[in-house]
């Protein structure tokens, strides 16, 4: 059996319109999140509207995947993914 270790990168272009959509999927899917950082440029006088979260995935592939699937199907949001094998 092949283990894996699976990296979602999210890039969120509008965190105020797309974070509800974007907490529902991750909630659907908390089992499969080992581990979420949430990243984004906060200054004394300026909130980005832009974001990044890195998921690191456990458990089911399939399960990862449709997680992948339903992120990269919202608007305004852009996944990659980091994939080692060993």
């Amino acid at each position: 059996m092949q283990n894996e270790i699976r990296i979602l990168g999210v890039h969120i272009k509008n965190r105020t319109h797309e974070a509800v959509k974007i907490q529902d999927i991750l909630t659907k899917y908390g089992c499969s999140i080992k581990t979420r950082l949430g990243l984004h440029e906060v200054t004394e006088d300026h909130c980005s509207t832009q974001g990044i979260i890195i998921l690191e995935l456990t458990g089911d592939t399939q399960e990862c995947i449709k997680l992948e699937n339903e992120l990269h199907a919202l608007d305004g949001v852009e996944v990659k993914k980091m994939l080692f094998e060993y």
